[in-house]
Order: structure tokens, then C-alpha cells, then sequence
């Protein structure tokens, strides 16, 4: 157009217009030529459309718009690929109607390279092919689309294709092989285009913002026309807000699809309710298109062809809201287009080529609470922390927090306090989340009612778990399925979001969903009350039994009380092979187990009571559930004592006993196990009587009375030496060097840590490994060889990675610690110690914390932070004199008045040391006292002391 008739370009704001008569443009000009060709061969005059073809393609010079970029530039392009697609078809066709198959060949060949699941496209081309006798291309052709539109669209080839090689197969002449007139020529009709936006009223948002970053970069990605459609799956749990954030993204993303955004409701939330049809769906879809219901073809594959012609050059979002299968999204994707497809669905939908699924979970708390804020608005003065709690009871399910903000703001009088007491009020907070609309309870139901029987028995009897998580044989203990079974059953809940699996095998079911499986058995309505005990009786059997074979693999040296099995005894469980998996299984079901025991407090018999707190004594002991162990234990102990059971009750005594001494009551500790002891050498069982000894040894060593375990500790190594009892004896001999360690009697020591060490590996005790290597650190610590103790302590930790419980590790990195300490790693020492210290005062074990304090005291000493090394040292002090710790109590007064020395506080210091020289004394721990005494003649100026670390030994 350039030259003097060129038309002027106009300047107007932030823009400028080039004024020009429509039919002066080429692309206009094209496009009329092709659509009055179009119409010529409709009406049967194809020899003035070819002419007018003819003229249209005189007009096309290559890209339109090359070079720029934009999305209205690639709309354009993806149009006037359409109108050169029809120019094409038209052309051809007319060239087929008057036989010239050869001449249609090189007209539609590079069509259809570029639309290659165009069936249409390659219905003709085949025909074509066939008539120039070029049989096997037109085969092979056919083939090959029948492949491509499987695999990239999900859905068998329409009928045209099928009928086509039919007919060459038979031998059909190439002209009968033409599309019919009719139906199958209706997807080339240009009817009237409708941009359609039936999109539900978007809200203010809150939240989901990666989620929302997610899919805008998907669904904006590659904006040309693709031979694949853009499908994103959003997934979840009922009441999550797949459909909210699905119309919620398609409200931003607006101007981005210009053809129409079409919000397709496919009937998952109303129990009343049938799913559509694919068929019926599609009709849907074509009429808010502009197509006529009467015009429209009754088959499913003529409504598929349709409309992936129709969609095929339209840029538009399609939400397919609440999908119930992956069988009813397939036949609506478009194939071939620019348009894209956003589904949300309640299950998992395997099987959707291209499908990219997004899995919503619950609102992370700040973002539940910024939520329910929003919703009220700014007319309601809100408590943040009663919000926080509101959102919290409702499980951060968006839904449920809507729902809570809509009652509170029905109620004028209310505040977020009475809301919150409301949701407090009655068994679960389920009961109370509805409004004058919308009841939580139904968006459930809908859920629960699309399973199969099988699934529902599970989905219900799940309610009755107590705990946080369980695992699939918890589940068939509760619904009397085989194992497998149960384990398949939960995978499919898992694709429904009625449960997730946070690691593998453990699952978990939202609060709100629990109260919903839980409110179906009260209902009385599906479970009777006999099948509701029967089915806790048997988790109840399944956790004491499995608890039992884990307990005896974990602790194989516990003096046990067996369990009354009789023959109904659930199987043993595979995954529970050796001690290492037996204390996994212990710690990851540690819940559950008090749980358990919660149960027999307030429905079991004191028997079973007594039976389950024994079986679970260890795993009390160890995890250092002290709080929960003690009270169950007296209860044990006075039911053995009123039962007449002796033995039983002597090991209930020793269970309480080693509770006793992790919880630093050594005096309580002395006497149960004394009494335990009595009972044994009264039953003349000399086994048992190993065992109280050994029980009875431990708080004697941590209250330096050394002497006395020794003694006891000999007497039963001599007994247990006459038997096989390996783990019995690498234990005493363990034992016993503790106290040989601490009498300065190294070489015995020693030799027993070393014959221990080797029992302990040989027999594979992974615990008792760790336990003797700490041991002999601790030997190396005090001959001043800090390398070797750093070796061995190191060894002994990687041990306990495997194998030990958090005490155990905490004690092994103070241990560390304080060799790192000696090394002159201050820094690397107090970072283990704040490690380990937090530890030993959750598990309760005071007289390890108190020797975490006095060495993080003598560190800080070490580095001149004598004030800090005060307060450390003072607080150990404490620790120590409250529970009767003499040894460390001789310990941390040696520290603390080293400190007080370097701080001028001279008179205090020498009180100090003279008070830890008496108990070294009393106790009989002639290292401790040495160091006293030499520490006292340095401080008074006569001469140098010596210096002997202190020990943490383990038994």
C-alpha cells in the first residue's frame, strides 16, 4: 500500500491507527475469497469457487504478521491457519468430486502433516491416495492418525476413518468412498461465533499463591496452536477448593483467552444428582458455543468431531468442575487446539494424555486465618488468636472456614469467642460447620457414596482409630479384611482424597472427614454396637500382639510375663524381622500404643491392663514416656499382688524400677528393684534374680555406691557364666566395668568392656554394641588419651544411628562433646551439647542433663566466660543434690569451685572442693577424691592437682 494513494496513519493516545477501507487488506480480502468459495461448492457452482480459490491464494505471501510476538498476534495467525485449512479442504474436495484423486493429493498432503489428528483431513487425503493408486500410503496413513489420535487425544478414531479403511480393504471404488453430504460436513460450517464466559462470580482471594503461579505458567505457556491441548487436573479432598481456585485462576486469566471461558459443571456434588454423559456434556459445550440442540449430531464420535472442529482454532479456558473419571473427561478435550482445560475432581484421574495434575491440600494456617478475615470483612473486630483456633478446629479446610465465617456473620450479637465455643461444644466440630446453604456433612456425603461397599466398611471403621497415623494392618484388624486387601483398599481412598500418605505405608485422615466416618457408625445406621466393640477389640489385640513381637526383639534381655495368646493371636507382621525394625515399628506406631493403653485404662480388665503395660514397659522406658509408664505400673503391681502372681509382679517391680532410674529416683529405684529381688530368691528363680540384680546395680553405680554393684555384680557373673545366656552376660560384665571404671580399677574395666564388646558384636545387639564402645571411650577419656575416646565415641554413634533411642543419642553426642572439649573444639562441643541437652530434658532423665550442664559449664570455664560457667555449674548442683546423684554431685562441686577460682570467689571455691573431697569419700571413688584433694593443695598454694575428665558410662 505504499506510495501516494498509501492511507495515513493516525496518532492517537499511547497508540497509532492505520485508517483504510477493509476490502483494501489482503487478509480480509482472503478471507472473503475463501468463505464465498465455501459457499460456491455448497451450492454445487465448484468451478466459479475454484476460481475464486484461485484468486485467494494469489493474496497469501507467507506468515501473516511474521516477527511479532504478542497473543493477539498468535491468535490472528491460529485464525488464518483455520480459513487456509478450509481453503484447502475446499479446493480438494471439489478437485475429488470430479474424480481427479491426483491432483487432491498435493493440495491436502501438507495439511495434513500440520494437523496431523485431523481425521477429517486424513478421511480425504486417504481417499485421495486410494484413487491415485497409492493403496499402502493411504493404509499406512491411516494407521498412523488412528495411532496419533489414541495417544495424544485418549480416544478411538471417529467412524469416518474406520469406514474409509473398510472400504479400501474391500476393494470399495475411491469415489464411494467420499464423506457423505449431511452430518459429517456440518463441522466445516462457519456458524455465527459466540465467546461464551458462564463463569461463576469470583471472590476476593486468599492464599494458594505457588498454586496459582503454577498454573498460570502452564496454562500461558506456548500460546500458539499445538497439536496437544493443555489439560491441568486439580485435585483434592472435598471442600479444599479446587473449583474456587479453578474460576478463580480463569477470572485472571481472561483477557488471555479471547474465544470464551466455559464453566462445565459435570455433577459431582449433589447426591440427587446423575453425572452427565459424555455425550450430554458435549452437547453442553457446543450450545453455549452457538450451536443449535436440533442441528446437533446424536453419536457420540459425530459430537467428539464436532467439537474438537469447533475448538480447533478457538484460544478458550474450559473448566470441567467435579469430574468423577477419567472416562468421562476423554472424549472433551478438543485435541488439536489452543484451547485449554482446566478439570477438578475429587479422585485422582489416571489415564488423561498430557494431563498435569495439581494436588491441593489444607490452607497453611496463616493463610486458613488471612481467609476466614476476609470472608467476615472489616466490619467484625476479630481475636486473632480465637481465629487461629477457629481455623484450626476447622481443620484449615476452606470450605469449613467459609462456612464459620458465614455463621458468624448470621449472628450479629456473636463474636469470633462464641463461635469458638460453639465449634468446642459436643463430640466433633462437624455438627456445627453448616450455614443456611451449605452443611459440610453433604459435600462429605457426596464423597463417601461414590465408593464401593468395601470402600465405605473401611472408609467408616477408620472413624474408630484414635490415633494420627496408621498403617494397613491397623485397618484390617478393624475391619477383619486380609492385609492385602486392606492395603489395596486404601490406595483407592487415597486416589478419592478421603485419606493421604505423608510417608510411605502411614496414613492419615483429616480431623473433619474422621468426625464424618465416625458420625456414619453413631448413626447406628450401618454398624451395630456389637460390630462397633468387635472391631476396636481386634485393633486393640492387634497393637499388644504386634507390640509383644516387636518388644522381644528390640529388648531380648527383659524378664518377661507372656502374653495369654490362647489362638487368638493376630499373625505376626512381616516388616518385624530384627531388633532395628522392631524399634522402628515401636517408634512410628508410639502413638497408637498409648492409645492402646488409654483404651484398657477405661474399658479393659485389669489383667489385660497389667499384661499390656508390661509388654510396653521397655518401649516406655526407652522413649522416655515416664509420665504415662509410672501410675499403670503400681496399677500392674497390685493386680499381680492381689492375683497371687509372683513372678509377675517381681517384673512389673523391675519394669518400675528402670522407670525409677531413667527419671533420676534412685532411692525409689533401690527399693523396688530390693523388693524384686526378694520375690526372686524367694521363687528360687535364678534368672530372674540375674536380672533384679542387674536392675538393681544401675542406680547403686549412679548414686557411687560402687563397691556394692560390684559385688552384686560378681556374684550374678558367676551364676550366668554357668549358662549360654550370651546377651545376659556381655550385659553384667558391662555393668560391672562401669563400676570397676569408677573404683580406678582401668585394667578390669577394660577387660570387661572389651569380652563385652565382642559378645555384644557377635551376638549382633546393636545396643549393647553402642553401650560398650561408649564405655571405652570413657576409659580412654580418663587415661587422657583424647583421640582414641573420640574414635570410639564416634563409633559408637554411628551404631546408635542405627539402633538407639533419642536418649541414647543425646548421651553419646554429650559424651563427644566433651572430648571435642578437651581437644580444644569449644565451639564444635557447645553445638552437640545444645543438641543433645534439649533431649535428655524431654525424655525426663535429670542426672544426664545435669552432667550436660556441668560440662557446657566447664566448656564456657575454658573460654573465660566465668559468669556463664557459673550459672551452669549452680543449676547441675541442683540437679544432682535433688536426685541423690552422688558421683556427680563429687563432679559438679570439683567444676564449680575451679570456676568460683578463676572468678576471685577463693573462700567459696575451697567450701567446694572440700564438700566434693567428702563425698568422693563416702562414696568410695578414689579418682574423684584424688582430684579433690590435689585441687584443694593447688588452691592453698602447696602444689599442682591433677586433672581426671569425668565419665558418662553406659550400660
Amino acid at each position: 500500500m505504499a506510495g501516494g494513494d498509501a492511507p495515513p496513519i493516525v496518532s492517537r493516545t499511547n497508540s497509532y491507527a492505520l485508517e483504510v477501507d477493509p476490502e483494501r487488506v489482503d487478509l480480509r480480502r482472503y478471507t472473503n475469497c475463501v468463505e464465498r468459495a465455501r459457499s460456491l461448492r455448497d451450492n454445487g457452482d465448484e468451478e466459479a469457487g475454484l476460481r475464486l480459490l484461485d484468486r485467494a491464494e494469489a493474496l497469501w505471501h507467507g506468515e501473516p504478521l511474521a516477527g511479532i510476538t504478542g497473543s493477539w498476534a498468535e491468535h490472528l495467525r491460529a485464525a488464518v491457519g483455520e480459513t487456509s485449512l478450509v481453503a484447502a479442504l475446499t479446493r480438494a474436495e471439489i478437485l475429488l468430486d470430479a474424480g481427479k484423486f491426483s491432483d487432491a493429493v498435493p493440495v491436502l498432503m501438507p495439511q495434513a502433516e500440520a494437523h496431523p489428528v485431523d481425521e477429517a483431513l486424513a478421511e480425504r487425503l486417504a481417499v485421495a491416495l486410494y484413487g491415485s493408486n497409492r493403496t499402502a500410503e493411504a493404509t499406512r496413513l491411516l494407521q498412523r492418525t488412528r495411532q496419533r489420535v489414541v495417544r495424544d487425544i485418549g480416544l478411538d478414531a471417529g467412524r469416518g476413518l474406520h469406514r474409509v479403511h473398510q472400504g479400501i480393504l474391500a476393494g470399495t471404488p475411491a469415489a464411494s468412498l467420499l464423506p457423505r453430504p449431511g452430518a459429517k460436513d456440518k463441522h466445516l460450517a462457519r456458524p455465527t461465533r459466540q465467546v461464551p464466559d458462564n463463569l461463576p462470580r469470583d471472590v476476593p482471594w486468599a492464599g494458594r499463591r505457588d498454586e496459582l503461579r503454577q498454573l498460570t505458567a502452564a496454562l500461558c505457556e506456548g500460546r500458539g496452536a499445538s497439536d496437544v491441548v493443555t489439560v491441568e487436573a486439580i485435585h483434592g479432598m472435598g471442600g479444599v477448593g479446587k473449583s474456587a481456585l479453578a474460576v478463580h485462576l480463569a477470572h485472571r486469566l481472561r483477557d488471555r483467552f479471547p474465544d470464551g471461558r466455559i464453566h462445565l459443571h459435570l455433577g459431582g456434588c449433589s447426591t440427587d444428582r446423575t453425572p452427565p454423559t459424555p455425550a450430554r456434556a458435549l452437547t453442553e459445550l457446543l450450545r453455549l458455543l452457538g450451536h443449535g440442540t436440533r442441528e446437533l449430531p446424536h453419536e457420540l464420535d459425530e459430537l467428539v468431531a464436532l467439537w474438537r472442529s469447533v475448538a480447533r482454532d478457538r484460544r478458550m479456558l474450559v473448566i470441567l468442575d467435579d469430574a468423577t473419571s477419567s472416562e468421562q473427561i476423554r472424549p472433551l478435550l478438543p485435541g488439536a487446539s489452543p484451547t485449554a482445560v482446566l478439570v477438578t475432581s475429587r479422585r485422582r484421574l489416571p489415564g488423561l494424555p498430557g494431563v498435569r495434575p495439581l494436588s491441593l491440600d489444607v490452607l497453611p494456617p496463616e493463610d486458613a486465618a488471612a481467609l476466614f478475615s476476609q470472608r467476615l470483612g472489616r466490619t467484625r473486630d476479630t481475636d486473632p488468636a480465637e481465629v487461629r483456633e477457629i481455623v484450626r478446629r476447622c481443620g484449615h479446610l476452606p470450605l469449613a472456614i467459609e462456612i464459620a465465617a458465614s455463621r458468624l456473620l448470621a449472628r450479629a450479637s456473636w463474636t469470633t469467642a462464641d463461635l469458638l465455643r460453639q465449634l468446642s461444644e459436643g463430640s466433633g466440630h462437624l455438627a456445627q460447620l453448616h450455614d443456611l446453604e451449605r452443611t459440610l456433612t453433604h459435600v462429605f456425603a457426596v464423597s463417601y457414596r461414590a465408593l464401593n461397599a468395601e470402600q465405605q466398611l473401611v472408609f467408616r471403621r477408620i472413624g474408630l482409630h484414635t490415633g494420627v497415623e496408621f498403617g494397613p494392618r491397623a485397618v484390617a484388624a478393624l475391619t477383619g479384611l486380609p492385609a492385602a486387601t486392606a492395603e489395596h483398599v486404601l490406595e483407592e481412598l487415597l486416589a478419592h482424597h478421603l485419606l493421604a500418605e505423608p510417608i510411605p505405608h502411614r496414613f492419615t485422615m483429616h480431623d473433619l472427614l474422621r468426625d464424618y466416618a465416625r458420625s456414619l457408625i453413631d448413626s447406628g445406621g450401618t454398624e451395630s454396637v456389637d460390630e462397633t466393640r468387635q472391631a476396636v477389640r481386634r485393633l486393640v489385640d492387634h497393637y499388644v500382639h504386634t507390640a509383644d513381637r516387636a518388644d522381644r526383639l528390640a529388648y531380648p534381655f527383659r524378664s518377661r510375663t507372656d502374653l495369654d495368646t490362647g489362638d487368638s493371636g493376630p499373625a505376626t507382621c512381616p516388616e518385624i524381622v530384627d531388633a532395628q525394625s522392631a524399634e522402628q515399628w515401636l517408634i512410628a506406631e508410639s502413638g497408637n500404643l498409648l492409645d492402646t493403653l488409654n483404651w484398657l485404662v477405661h474399658h479393659g480388665t485389669e489383667h489385660e491392663l497389667a499384661i499390656a503395660v508390661h509388654t510396653l514397659a521397655g518401649f516406655l522406658d526407652m522413649e522416655g514416656h515416664l509420665a504415662a509408664a509410672e501410675p499403670l505400673l503400681r496399677r500392674a503391681i497390685a493386680h499381680w499382688n492381689a492375683a497371687g502372681e509372683d513372678p509377675a509382679r517381681a517384673r512389673a517391680l523391675l519394669d518400675l524400677c528402670a522407670v525409677h532410674t531413667h527419671g533420676s529416683r534412685y532411692e525409689e529405684a533401690i527399693a523396688t528393684a530390693r523388693e524384686a529381688l526378694d520375690i526372686a530368691r524367694t521363687l528360687g528363680d535364678r534368672e530372674l534374680e540375674s536380672e533384679c540384680v542387674h536392675q538393681l546395680s544401675i542406680p547403686l553405680w549412679q548414686t557411687g555406691q560402687y563397691r556394692s554393684a560390684r559385688s552384686l555384680l560378681k556374684e550374678s557373673l558367676d551364676f550366668l557364666s554357668q549358662t549360654s545366656d550370651r546377651l545376659r552376660i556381655a550385659r553384667c560384665r558391662n555393668l560391672l566395668g562401669i563400676n570397676h571404671l569408677h573404683l580406678a580399677e582401668n585394667d578390669e574395666a577394660l577387660a570387661c568392656f572389651s569380652s563385652a564388646l565382642t559378645d555384644f558384636t557377635e551376638i549382633g545387639d546393636e545396643r549393647g554394641k553402642y553401650s560398650a564402645l561408649n564405655n571405652i571411650a570413657e576409659l580412654h577419656k580418663r587415661a587422657e588419651r583424647p583421640e582414641e575416646a573420640a574414635l570410639a565415641y564416634r563409633k559408637a554413634m554411628i551404631v546408635a544411628e542405627r539402633m538407639g533411642n533419642p536418649r541414647d543419642r543425646a548421651t553419646l553426642q554429650m559424651n563427644l562433646a566433651s572430648v571435642l572439649d578437651a581437644l580444644g573444639r569449644a565451639d564444635e562441643a557447645l553445638a552437640l551439647y545444645g543438641t543433645a541437652l534439649p533431649v535428655l530434658r524431654d525424655v525426663g532423665d535429670r542426672r544426664a542433663e545435669a552432667i550436660a550442664l556441668t560440662r557446657i559449664g566447664r566448656t564456657y570455664r575454658t573460654a573465660g566466660r566465668t559468669e556463664e560457667a557459673l550459672r551452669q555449674h549452680i543449676a547441675a548442683l541442683e540437679i544432682t543434690r535433688a536426685i541423690h546423684a552422688a558421683g556427680e554431685e563429687a563432679e559438679v562441686l570439683h567444676d564449680l569451685a575451679l570456676t568460683e577460682r578463676d572468678a576471685g570467689l577463693i573462700s567459696l571455691a575451697l567450701t567446694h572442693l572440700e564438700e566434693s573431697l567428702t563425698v568422693s569419700r563416702r562414696i568410695g571413688a578414689p579418682a574423684e577424691e584424688a582430684r579433690a584433694a590435689g585441687a584443694l593443695t593447688e588452691l592453698r598454694g602447696e602444689s599442682p592437682p591433677s586433672s581426671i575428665p569425668s565419665s558418662t558410662p553406659e550400660t
